[in-house]
């Protein structure tokens, strides 16, 4: 890809705990198969959004929504020779698992569709989100996104019920060794809970295995030292990462993209 090229824009537009908004426009780029630990959903605004996802091809035209449950993958490319755009939120599997009393995550099966519940509530949150970080509108606007999830998931979820407060103990823990990393013995013993059962209940509320919410924790980080004008060798490593190519994978892994092609967008 020439390095001149337009490729479009992706503007963040708000964030509080667990959120992030942003609104991509005039995308040309094709982005790699990859996959988050977030629920990816929003409105396509102009153009024809393509990608695959659950091994088959899938369009969002404008005006309709589309719901990215976590860790599936998914890449993401114009349908047409035009660019097209879109308003998406990233919500963290853990906000919605709160607003539904620490349930297991619903999984909506239409990918993209263009129920009126839906699309409401998606606009509630693109309005109510803050760019200051207030959180207070946002609250309201995931509880309703979360019961419309619900739903439209019906008695879809993934894996059986877990110990909600003891996977939230499991993700402070993850976090506060974000920097040195937590190996699974670690969690084991200050946890009282074996590798499956940890495994098991961690993925029903936060939709990934532990290991990788670190990895993209670490991603997180280093996304915002790059924003911020840090080299990517220095970001590597200050986000724990063993050199600049290790995370260069990962980048590529989670997010279609390598770090430079990213600056690029959201420069």
């Amino acid at each position: 890809m020439c390095g001149t090229e337009d490729i479009g824009t992706i503007r963040p537009l708000a964030a509080s705990e667990g959120l992030q908004v942003f609104e991509a426009s005039a995308l040309r780029y094709a982005f790699a198969p990859h996959r988050h630990d977030a629920y990816v959903v929003g409105i396509t605004t102009h153009g024809v959004q393509s990608f695959r996802y659950r091994r088959e091809a899938r369009a969002s035209l404008p005006g309709q929504a589309f719901v990215i449950h976590p860790d599936e993958q998914h890449d993401g490319h114009p349908g047409t020779e035009a660019a097209y755009g879109y308003l998406t939120a990233y919500l963290a599997p853990d906000l919605i698992a709160e607003a539904l009393g620490g349930r297991p995550l619903p999984f909506v099966g239409d990918v993209v569709n263009g129920d009126a519940e839906l699309l409401a509530a998606l606009r509630e949150l693109f309005s109510t989100a803050d760019p200051a970080g207030d959180d207070l509108g946002a609250a309201a606007s995931v509880t309703r996104l979360a019961d419309v999830f619900a739903r439209m998931a019906g008695g879809m979820v993934r894996d059986g019920a877990a110990d909600w407060p003891a996977m939230r103990r499991i993700r402070d823990h993850l976090l506060a060794g974000l920097q040195e990393g937590v190996s699974m013995a670690e969690l084991e013993a200050e946890h009282g809970l074996d590798r499956f059962a940890i495994s098991r209940g961690f993925r029903c509320h936060f939709g990934v295995s532990p290991h990788r919410f670190l990895v993209l924790r670490r991603l997180e980080r280093a996304q915002a030292d790059i924003r911020a004008g840090a080299s990517l060798a220095d970001a590597a490593l200050a986000a724990g990462f063993a050199d600049q190519a290790h995370m260069t994978r990962q980048f590529r892994q989670a997010f279609g993209v390598t770090p430079g092609v990213w600056r690029r967008l959201v420069g």
